[in-house]
């Protein structure tokens, strides 16, 4: 797949900085990570990355807005959810999702499958 540049989307650090060790581990680099919608959206705007990684629930807030701007511009994604959750929108239903705890081994395929879409 090579090296890609990848907006993280967490608002737990400890959990944001385990996914940028795993994706660094990989041979990636993270450009931003945020802990909010409304940043996120900030950085989707400024672009410069290949693809995003989002969590669903960002304190209560759903990161839906993010991912659709990411959608008008044509930058891949993936979701993440920690579970109990309600399905994502139908728009989305093809995006691949990663399941927390995330794993080194569930990233990469995750990725690749963003891609792929």
């Amino acid at each position: 797949m090579g090296q890609r540049s990848i907006l993280v989307v967490e608002d737990e650090p400890l959990i944001a900085m385990m996914l940028e060790d795993f994706l660094e581990s990989l041979g990636h680099s993270v450009t931003a990570t945020c802990e909010s919608v409304q940043d996120a959206m900030t950085v989707a705007d400024r672009g410069g990355f290949d693809c995003a990684i989002l969590d669903v629930n960002l304190k209560g807030e759903s990161v839906w807005p993010v991912a659709e701007r990411l959608r008008e511009q044509q930058i891949p994604f993936v979701l993440a959810t920690g579970g109990h959750v309600d399905p994502p929108p139908a728009q989305f239903a093809n995006v691949p999702v990663i399941e927390k705890p995330y794993t080194v081994d569930r990233v990469t395929p995750a990725l690749e499958a963003a891609f792929a879409v």
